[in-house]
């Protein structure tokens, strides 16, 4: 039963965010004459001295005392005495536990950002190297358009801001203090929550005793921008995967971030890109877990609620160890410009020019639409390329198709066509590099 239901092998690593809550915790209570100041620089003392086994690893864990927060009170009361258990006067396991998550998710917060930024940063430097390099884009995975690859690289960039940003909104939420909330209704004790807020550096407090400590929604917020950062990032990993291939061949990924195959010995594999898109299931799992564990549970606290934490800490892990990979592996990326400009130069993928050029010679843009679409079936039915057909065979389709076209069959011109705000021309391209960067700080 003990094995089965204590939660030390995994809430330990709060052991740090513990103490530090404890630490105000009990000076408030010396200010507040519920304890006297030397007995409150006593167990001050002797928290200080644990904070330092903890971070030298030297830390007495004992399961039989189930979890972190018993683990640093017997702890204390080894290193003071009976002292060391007025330590818990005023408060409750309950509102310790969720102050503990709270001040472990601001921690890493502040580190993922960080890491978010590097990742948008390596993409904008990236965007910048391969200026001018055109590719073709892609609807359903058909070649559709000839975009520039410093564009359909921006589209990620503005992903990862808005999961920046979602993330910032997670930040807000989380910075309330739970303490003082005891196991539901509050304290007897005349304790200051205020006091103990501004030395965590918490901007708010909860209001209800009972709401600090019945949810989890900051911690199933955190794991919705997790789930949602990682589907932006598994969809960039296809397409580097996608990219690196035979089939397309129009990137290369460095060696460090590739492995061989135990029998193919020309195989190199993408594996840390497959990974992220595999951990994505994951991340998705630890939150529909949370989502299921407090979609019944009546007010206040239940037992339940401790498997808020094993998920959104390797959600935690999972992101802080991807994201710097990530990075790393995107700023050794080749093009294979070869291949590339062999695949932008398909005409076809100048077929809405061509409709919009009907357009502006005075057809509805459906009939312009149905023109080219009987030009392109022609062409293939004859196997030639736009390009390669007479003037009298285009004027056929239409005679405004019979004039000089060639500049609506040049990728680049197609390209350089599309200066509308946030457009791929490298004019517009150049404006939503500035923005970006602008966005960087």
């Amino acid at each position: 039963m003990l094995h089965f239901t204590a939660s030390l092998p995994f809430d330990r690593r709060l052991a740090i965010v513990d103490t530090r809550g404890s630490l105000a915790h009990v000076e408030m209570l010396a200010d507040r004459r519920i304890i006297t100041r030397d007995e409150a620089e006593k167990i001050i003392d002797g928290l200080k001295e644990i904070r330092a086994e903890v971070e030298q690893e030297q830390f007495p864990y004992d399961l039989d005392f189930e979890d972190i927060h018993m683990n640093i009170e017997k702890r204390l009361i080894e290193k003071i005495g009976p002292l060391g258990g007025k330590l818990h006067t005023g408060r409750s396991r309950n509102d310790q536990v969720a102050l503990d998550t709270h001040l472990y998710m601001k921690d890493e917060i502040k580190a993922l950002e960080l890491l978010l930024k590097q990742l948008q940063e390596t993409l904008l430097h990236l965007a910048e190297r391969f200026e001018g390099v055109l590719i073709p884009g892609y609807t359903h995975l058909q070649r559709a358009q000839p975009v520039l690859f410093s564009h359909h690289l921006l589209a990620y960039f503005w992903m990862l801001q808005r999961d920046r940003e979602r993330l910032e909104g997670v930040l807000k939420r989380a910075d309330l203090m739970p303490l003082g909330a005891g196991a539901l209704a509050g304290t007897g004790f005349d304790i200051d929550r205020q006091q103990v807020a501004e030395k965590l550096g918490f901007s708010g407090l909860y209001e209800n005793s009972i709401d600090a400590v019945s949810d989890r929604d900051y911690i199933i917020e955190f794991l919705s921008f997790a789930s949602i950062l990682m589907m932006h990032l598994s969809r960039l990993c296809e397409e580097l995967i996608n990219w690196s291939s035979a089939e397309f061949g129009f990137i290369e990924l460095d060696d460090a971030y590739t492995t061989g195959s135990s029998m193919m010995p020309q195989k190199k594999n993408p594996d840390l890109a497959e990974l992220a898109r595999g951990k994505t299931g994951r991340v998705y799992g630890s939150l529909f877990a949370i989502l299921t564990v407090m979609k019944g549970l009546p007010l206040a606290y239940n037992k339940d609620m401790q498997e808020d934490k094993e998920g959104f800490f390797d959600t935690v892990d999972t992101l802080k160890g991807l994201l710097p990979l990530l990075a790393e592996m995107l700023d050794t990326v080749t093009l294979n410009h070869d291949c590339l400009k062999e695949a932008v130069d398909d005409d076809y993928l100048c077929a809405t020019d061509l409709a919009d050029y009907l357009v502006k010679n005075g057809l509805s843009f459906r009939d312009a639409h149905h023109v080219v679409g009987n030009l392109i079936a022609y062409c293939r039915k004859e196997e030639k390329r736009l390009r390669e057909l007479d003037p009298d065979t285009r004027g056929r389709f239409h005679p405004a198709l019979a004039g000089e076209i060639s500049f609506l069959l040049d990728p680049a011109q197609v390209v350089e066509a599309r200066r509308s705000r946030g457009g791929t021309a490298p004019s517009a391209v150049r404006e939503q590099m500035k923005l970006a960067w602008k966005e960087m700080g």
